[in-house]
């Protein structure tokens, strides 16, 4: 003990803890999750299923984050122009990004330039089957009509990119003899006007996605490509009955980047879990036609997506 200051011991405890306590909060603040806005990129342009989709979902998680998710449009490459910002983003949970079917069908036969190990899914949040679609007044009423035609003449199908899903759909029936040619629109509002305005013959997309087009009687569907009538659409016919049975459903699942903390990781995948399971969400689901049962939680919608990839690569050879 100094013998000039007997207290000297007692008092550099006291400072000692006193210090801890202070530095305590600022530990616990660090600690938080999330600690700041959530960026949810969108890899389409702004008004498509997807950025609607994302904005549903922003309204619905903010309360059970506490924070803000500030909505990022990013379209391009079929998606992956969205999907390499989120790859250069920190992964520590405060970017999310939407990845979709089309841009998974894009990672076909190993192409892109990242792979699915890449990406942990949080949830995939809607299923909707594809569909063609044509201009109200179309000379071609049914699709046998157009079908009859596409093996005469070429045929313009808007899709969202090459290499997406909506591409392999038409290619099943140049397989067949047919002679659709596809023409990409990366923005969707591009995409919807391209056959109202004539610069596409058909249009291949989600009934949810058009559905204003077709209760304005701007649009209607002549075939889908499923395994089961499309709900509100029973009559139209669909691609199996024309020997094509290559049927992918268009799904929008939530991601972050590999190696993103697991108990952020937890964080995020629960509240997703909350806004699926939500009055508001399964009203959601079904004003877009999609299917009832189209949520997929976290821990088993790694494996459904690399499902539809496999029945991608499967999809994408020739028969």
């Amino acid at each position: 003990m100094d013998s000039r200051n007997p207290h000297r011991p007692a008092r550099r405890t006291l400072l000692i803890a006193g210090s801890a306590v202070a530095i305590a909060p600022r530990l616990a603040f660090a600690q938080a999750f999330p600690s700041r806005p959530v960026e949810f990129i969108v890899p389409w342009g702004p008004g498509g299923g997807a950025d609607q989709l994302a904005r549903r979902v922003s309204k619905l998680m903010e309360p059970e984050l506490k924070v803000s998710m500030p909505i990022l449009n990013v379209p391009g490459a079929t998606g992956n122009t969205g999907m390499a910002k989120l790859l250069s983003a920190a992964p520590d949970g405060h970017s999310i990004a939407l990845f979709i079917g089309d841009t998974l069908g894009t990672l076909v036969g190993g192409k892109g330039r990242y792979k699915l190990s890449d990406l942990i899914p949080l949830g995939v949040m809607i299923r909707q089957p594809t569909g063609l679609f044509v201009k109200n007044d179309s000379k071609w009423k049914t699709f046998d009509d157009l079908l009859a035609d596409s093996k005469k003449q070429e045929i313009k199908a808007g899709i969202t990119g090459f290499g997406s899903p909506d591409e392999m759909h038409v290619n099943k029936f140049n397989e067949k003899g047919s002679k659709f040619r596809s023409v990409p629109f990366a923005q969707p509002g591009e995409r919807y006007s391209s056959i109202l305005g004539g610069h596409a013959d058909v249009l291949v997309e989600q009934a949810g996605d058009v559905r204003t087009f077709l209760s304005s009687n701007q649009m209607r569907p002549l075939l889908f490509f499923a395994e089961k009538p499309q709900t509100g659409h029973e009559n139209i016919p669909l691609a199996s009955k024309y020997g094509v049975n290559f049927a992918i459903s268009q799904f929008r699942s939530i991601v972050v980047r590999a190696g993103t903390d697991p108990a952020h990781v937890k964080v995020l995948s629960a509240a997703l879990d909350r806004v699926a399971r939500s009055e508001d969400f399964k009203k959601y689901l079904a004003d877009e036609l999609a299917f009832a049962d189209s949520y997929i939680p976290a821990d088993k919608a790694g494996a459904f997506i690399a499902e539809q990839l496999s029945l991608m690569e499967a999809g994408s050879k020739k028969a």
